[in-house]
């Protein structure tokens, strides 16, 4: 018998006439590794919250969803809470108390358990999850990834049957993210817990999965393993090409060359497939040719700046140093709690260095005052929320344009160059963490920044998506726009920036071009450039490996 049952569950949001799921059944066996994955807005995080009863959103629902053989609504509230754990997108939307200990107690006190049943189960989780070292830490003091392994630690203590989580790395740097898949694939493997999990980042979660379902407008377009899968979604126009492992995607892209049945998914097996598909062959073009950057002049300059929060606490940002030109696209990578946010913050004149200086076109950014925002500089948060003011994504746009006799024009431009049209009626808070995204994009844009300062601008957002955001990125960079971005996202950053930073306790310790600066990094990488090292120098995108491929293969007339 099924652990978890969907039977045509059908769903839809008030006010809303297409429903958020259509007609989705499927069935999770215990101990099941689900992957769920779709574009953004296809009903992902709306499935997962009908789960978790006390997360179901309001609405009208038909269909049936059984638990253990039950209907879940009839499940005791009591063992719901134990036996259905959930972790959110957002670290900071689950985190109840102050203390990492009191975080980890919790939810036993909770269920009232005994003080010695607490204590045990606490020292065993924050043992497993290597929490010892920041167990009586304040929780504010903690970066995005350890508070999400405390989040996943606290709903671990409870020994849940199922384990939930909603895009659970959108806010961690590539190596947290990848720690803490493992981690989840570990308690899956060794303790037998059953997980669903819905993810943006397909390069991590498909090796790991024993089933993947493919979303589409609410529907259930595939629930199959991960190969099937993956060969479904390149043979099916879903939005999820670009997102899928980067082995993948370059067999499918080389097709035509490479006729065998073979579809890695792992960086290890693309290597040994990229090995076969060039053995024998002499290597003529080992790198692509190099672009000149033009020549752009200064229009940022970050001058020996050090920033704390607190007067006695520890320096956030130290001894930063660094340039930001004219027209640039730049992205600043780095781990959790490095300083990057910071750093953005200092650029757009919401903090002022403790030492040092800020300087914008040879001015400090601290004595623009007002003007530094009028149609010259926008920032977009790193949480879109922050944002949103008003009952409807209309009215928030319209807020920026008030006045204007374009007004209605320009909304609707911006709303079909963002992929939002359709979203204009509903109320911010109940879109998708991606459409919240895209909203927000399209709130900044009216503003026609010269500048854009960017935190995380691809969280949340589906690989077809980030496609469409780059060329806009790369559109609007043309008429003369500035972007500085805070990311994670290696693979955007490879495909679309003019120069990547990466920083490191609180500076900037390296920069260079994309294939420069990512084609020497070991973990701070893509996997295309992971899987092609052996055979290409600098090779960071599946577009670039594709291109040697077919140049050595083909001839100088394949470019």
């Amino acid at each position: 018998m099924a652990l978890i049952e969907l039977e045509k569950l059908t769903f839809c949001y008030p006010l809303r006439q297409a429903p958020a799921l259509d007609d989705v059944s499927f069935h999770v066996e215990e101990g099941d590794f689900v992957v769920v994955c779709g574009e953004s807005g296809c009903g992902k995080s709306t499935l997962l919250r009908h789960l978790k009863p006390v997360l179901t959103p309001h609405g009208t629902r038909t269909g049936i969803i059984r638990y253990d053989g039950a209907p879940l609504e009839r499940i005791d509230p009591r063992r719901q809470a134990q036996e259905i754990g959930f972790v959110f997108q957002n670290p900071d939307n689950q985190l109840v108390t102050d203390k990492v200990w009191h975080e980890l107690a919790f939810g036993l006190e909770s269920l009232g358990r005994s003080q010695q049943e607490i204590r045990r189960r606490v020292a065993e989780m924050a043992s497993f999850f290597g929490i010892q070292d920041w167990f009586s830490a304040d929780v504010s003091q903690l970066s995005g990834g350890q508070k999400q392994l405390l989040n996943l630690a606290s709903v671990m203590a409870m020994q849940p049957r199922v384990l939930v989580l909603d895009e659970p790395t959108s806010q961690l740097d590539p190596i947290a993210a990848s720690e803490f898949l493992q981690t989840v694939k570990k308690l899956n493997r060794d303790i037998g817990t059953t997980v669903i999990l819905t993810e943006h980042r397909l390069e991590e979660v498909f090796p790991l999965a024993d089933r993947i379902a493919v979303m589409q407008q609410g529907r259930l377009m595939a629930y199959e393993p991960p190969a099937q899968a993956g060969a479904f979604l390149t043979q099916h126009s879903c939005g999820l090409q670009p997102a899928l492992p980067a082995p993948l995607r370059l067999r499918v892209a080389l097709d035509d060359i490479d006729a065998g049945q073979e579809f890695p998914l792992t960086v290890r097996d693309g290597r040994k497939w990229l090995s076969r598909l060039m053995e024998g062959r002499p290597i003529a073009y080992r790198r692509l040719p190099v672009k000149q950057p033009p020549k752009r002049e200064e229009l940022f300059r970050v001058k020996e700046v050090w920033f704390r929060y607190e007067k006695n606490g520890r320096d956030i940002v130290r001894d930063l140093s660094f340039t930001v030109r004219q027209g640039e696209f730049f992205c600043i990578v780095g781990g959790n709690g490095a300083g990057k946010t910071t750093t953005l913050s200092l650029l757009g004149g919401v903090l002022r260095p403790t030492r040092g200086k800020v300087l914008y076109r040879g001015k400090e950014v601290s004595k623009y005052h007002g003007e530094l925002y009028k149609q010259n500089l926008a920032v977009l948060p790193q949480s879109p929320q922050a944002l949103f003011v008003h009952k409807t994504v209309h009215a928030d746009l319209m807020e920026m344009v008030r006045g204007e006799d374009d007004a209605a024009q320009r909304i609707e431009e911006i709303a079909q160059q963002v992929g939002i049209a359709e979203l204009l009626d509903a109320h911010p808070y109940d879109l998708s963490g991606g459409e919240q995204q895209k909203a927000a994009l399209a709130k900044v844009l009216l503003l026609r920044p010269r500048v854009l300062l960017m935190d995380e601008p691809t969280k949340g957002l589906d690989g077809d998506y980030k496609q469409m955001l780059g060329q806009l990125l790369q559109q609007l960079q043309s008429t003369g726009l500035t972007i500085v971005m805070v990311t994670h996202d290696i693979e955007f950053s490879a495909q679309f920036a003019d120069r990547c930073a990466m920083f490191f306790d609180g500076s900037i310790v390296s920069s260079g071009e994309p294939r420069a600066f990512f084609g020497g990094n070991s973990f701070y990488t893509t996997a295309a450039n992971r899987l092609s090292r052996h055979i290409f120098d600098d090779a960071v995108t599946c577009g670039d490996v594709e291109s040697l491929c077919r140049r050595n293969l083909q001839g100088e007339e394949a470019i």
